[in-house]
């Protein structure tokens, strides 16, 4: 039985009971949120693994949530939104969730993808911190794992834990290319599907963090028709 507790934020109420039923079957603790300021309330409160949260709701939409979170949390984010468009599925994505799901949707693939984002994120991001306490420094570029913090040439700069999770990979194997699949089976813990455009998003994004549109030498360099490599 799981012990985990999960957040569910989400105006409607009949939606947050309808989960709430099925992950306590699960055996998970669950908290509910009416709106995204009640959530952020009870993320400091209590000890949160997961967070399901809806886009659209008053006072503060869910973008706007994750964005708060990521300031001070990586536990994984699952999007659940009536918004299909592939932008607001990449919106969600680049500011930091680890999964979109769109209403209507199923309850028993939700619990599902709860049970899969939290294996990864046991078994993908703790060993990592084990693996290297020290930081890396290659170039300009300062990686700490433990704090999971990044210093471009001396500023710190800001990123979502998938974005950090492709800086480390990248620089801990400079000069290694690596191609999209590989990103993704690395960074995300599962199996190559249509992770390609998600994997360009997140380095698109992240090449604007490092700044390289500011100066000449790439740290993020394209092998035109391989992949990617670190070039610090």
């Amino acid at each position: 039985m799981a012990h985990e507790t999960i957040l569910v934020v989400d105006d409607e109420k009949e939606i947050r009971n309808l989960i709430t039923i099925y992950l306590k079957n699960e055996g998970y603790k669950v908290l509910q949120a009416g709106d995204g300021e009640e959530g952020l309330r009870l993320l400091e409160e209590n000890e949160v693994h997961l967070v399901v949260l809806d886009i659209m709701m008053p006072k503060m939409d869910g973008y706007e949530v994750t964005r708060q979170i990521r300031t001070k949390h990586h536990m994984p984010i699952i999007f659940l939104s009536a918004k299909t468009s592939d932008f607001d599925k990449v919106t969600g994505l680049v500011l930091g969730a680890d999964d979109y799901m769109t209403k209507p949707f199923t309850p028993i693939e939700l619990v599902a993808r709860v049970n899969a984002q939290l294996r990864r994120f046991f078994t993908l991001n703790q060993p990592k911190v084990a693996e290297s306490k020290s930081a890396l420094e290659i170039g300009g570029v300062v990686i700490n794992p433990e704090r999971r913090t990044v210093d471009v040439y001396g500023e710190q700069i800001e990123l979502t834990p998938k974005e950090f999770d492709i800086l480390y990979l990248l620089a801990s194997h400079p000069k290694k290319v690596y191609n999209v699949e590989n990103i993704f089976q690395h960074v995300w813990a599962d199996d190559y599907y249509e992770g390609g455009n998600t994997v360009m998003v997140h380095i698109r994004t992240l090449r604007k963090k490092l700044g390289e549109d500011k100066r000449k030498n790439k740290l993020i360099k394209t092998i035109w028709g391989v992949g990617y490599t670190f070039n610090g």
